[in-house]
């Protein structure tokens, strides 16, 4: 026998069905399209003109290009891998400066001062000259191995036997490291010894507060002037070095190093916020539900579910759209969006 169903039934089946037609699903909260020719991702002629003028200025970051080819295409390695497979790189014995050409040297042997001379200079081919001596090599030479040099060959030619020979460095010129980046005076200081990034860092007057990163680097030459040279990149944690959590990271300098501090990294955003602007990334990882909240979150009539974001990856600008009431709604935070440096958030205007 046919039983119809109670109309209230009907229409609470119909309200189920319309309800659950309008569910996000999670395959579309989220989805990526690549921005081509003059497209601007429907912004309007005032919004394309601030994106145009956040373009310009996100490749006028203050970093020479070449700098950032070399730091692109060199290899990287953290503290961590650095000092495994090169030991001596955080100090300790065997870490004595080694002179080279230009430095002055103070040489003092004791009980004879007719032999003891001040502002001895090492030659650009690494060589001294001392009385009874003459002239002997001592490039690369730590003051110590100078010292015993120097005393054998007095005891050698039978004019000292056991000489008391000190030798000191007073004047640093053979080597020469850089401190580029995010710091009070960038430039180029005398190599001393012992010397390390703590130490760059304070001869650079410190690091600029407002626009410094959270990283820093040092570009480093290995085996210079060989046919094994090469330069890697030691990435250091800055935050956790200047405030003493991360003494490992305040490694010795070398010869021709460079040391980067990194500007801060940005992301921007635009449109229906409360506070449109820049924005630094924090030191954790930020999402776009997180940068709008940063930003005052939404205006009344921000269209939440067409938000945008322009980014570039390997050279291609990608729109990546997001439907915000998707995630904060209905549960999907898994499909929040991460934040990389140099995103652009658009949130825009309501059609309704």
């Amino acid at each position: 026998m046919n039983r119809r169903l109670p109309i209230h039934f009907l229409i609470a089946l119909i309200l189920v069905s319309l309800v659950t037609g309008c569910v996000t699903t999670g395959e579309d909260v989220v989805s990526i399209t690549t921005l081509k020719g003059s497209d601007s991702a429907g912004l309007k002629p005032q919004e394309r003109a601030q994106l145009e003028e956040i373009k310009r200025s996100r490749t006028d970051t203050g970093v020479d290009p070449g700098l950032s080819a070399v730091i692109e295409k060199t290899p990287h390695f953290t503290v961590g891998e650095y000092l495994s497979s090169h030991p001596g790189g955080g100090g300790g014995p065997g870490q004595d400066y080694r002179v080279g050409g230009y430095d002055i040297l103070s040489i003092v042997v004791y009980e004879e001062a007719d032999l003891s001379r001040e502002a001895v200079r090492i030659s650009a081919d690494g060589f001294i000259s001392f009385p009874l001596v003459g002239r002997v090599k001592v490039e690369n030479m730590t003051t110590s191995e100078i010292e015993n040099l120097i005393a054998k060959k007095l005891a050698d030619q039978q004019y000292l036997l056991d000489a008391h020979v000190s030798v000191m460095v007073t004047d640093y010129r053979s080597k020469r490291y850089m401190v580029l980046g995010a710091v009070q005076t960038p430039g180029t200081h005398a190599l001393q010894a012992q010397e390390r990034v703590l130490d760059a860092i304070s001869k650079a007057m410190g690091v600029l507060a407002d626009k410094a990163g959270k990283s820093a680097m040092v570009i480093r030459t290995e085996n210079p002037d060989t046919s094994k040279e090469r330069k890697i990149v030691i990435n250091l944690e800055l935050q956790g070095l200047l405030k003493g959590r991360d003494q490992s990271a305040n490694i010795l300098l070398m010869d021709r190093d460079v040391l980067f501090v990194a500007p801060a990294e940005y992301f921007y955003i635009m449109g229906q916020v409360k506070t449109p602007g820049s924005y630094q990334i924090p030191d954790r990882e930020l999402t776009v539900v997180e940068a709008i909240s940063m930003a005052g979150g939404f205006t009344p009539i921000a269209s939440r579910n067409r938000t945008r974001i322009i980014r570039v990856e390997d050279g291609v600008e990608k729109i990546i759209q997001v439907k915000v009431d998707a995630i904060t709604k209905e549960g999907m935070k898994i499909k929040d969006v991460a934040i990389q440096p140099n995103d652009v958030i658009i949130i825009p205007e309501s059609f309704f």
